[in-house]
């Protein structure tokens, strides 16, 4: 599948907080919501059950064009034809991966709080960056510490997408859109809701 990063919500699953049999449907309804990007992220799951999640979800993605992400995984990625890879700072190297995937996946790196990788990325063809966390996370709450002055510098010179994450909410993400985010990456506020679909609404309307 061939897709792009498009400027919005990038909605994150967490499998701790979706049980198997609701996964596709809040998935369905984020993106009804106006989730431009999914990404499936697991801790905890066996290899086939991580697969087989996967392969749904993709199927899912690509009959609404929206990208889907592995984090972490670029086997798996390639195993259920996702839309690319998200990488951490001790997973597969850019390289590497873009080696197994191909020049038309997605590859997303994590940039925490340091400018420095975004640009080591950018220059390694990396197709976004990630900065963060920005504000205090369920998921990472020993994750570093970014600032919104961050997103300014590296929106000055990066040109690429840039995606900020950690305890995002539609109270707060105006503010990183304004100091140069394209995407907001959720996982609580979106899945943890009641109503999936109205909760991706309300962050989809700050880029309005």
């Amino acid at each position: 599948m061939t897709a792009s990063v498009r400027r919005g919500l990038y909605a994150i699953t967490d499998t701790g907080l979706l049980a198997d049999d609701v996964l596709l449907e809040r998935v369905e309804q984020a993106i009804r919501g106006g989730a431009r990007v999914i990404q499936y992220r697991d801790k905890q799951l066996a290899a086939a059950e991580r697969r087989r999640q996967a392969a749904t979800l993709a199927t899912l993605c690509e009959r609404h064009s929206i990208p889907l992400i592995i984090n972490d995984d670029v086997p798996l990625a390639t195993a259920v034809g996702a839309a690319g890879v998200h990488l951490g700072e001790h997973d597969t190297g850019l390289q590497a991966a873009r080696r197994q995937l191909g020049p038309s996946a997605i590859i997303g790196v994590s940039c925490y709080n340091r400018l420095e990788l975004a640009c080591e990325a950018a220059d390694g063809g990396a197709d976004y960056v990630a900065f963060g966390r920005f504000f205090p996370s369920s998921t990472k709450p020993a994750a570093v510490q970014a600032t919104p002055a961050l997103l300014t510098e590296a929106r000055r010179r990066l040109d690429l997408p840039i995606v900020a994450i950690g305890g995002i909410t539609p109270e707060n993400g105006a503010e990183l859109i304004s100091a140069g985010a394209d995407l907001l990456a959720v996982i609580h506020g979106v899945f943890a809701q009641p109503d999936v679909e109205a909760a991706a609404r309300r962050y989809a309307a700050l880029f309005d």
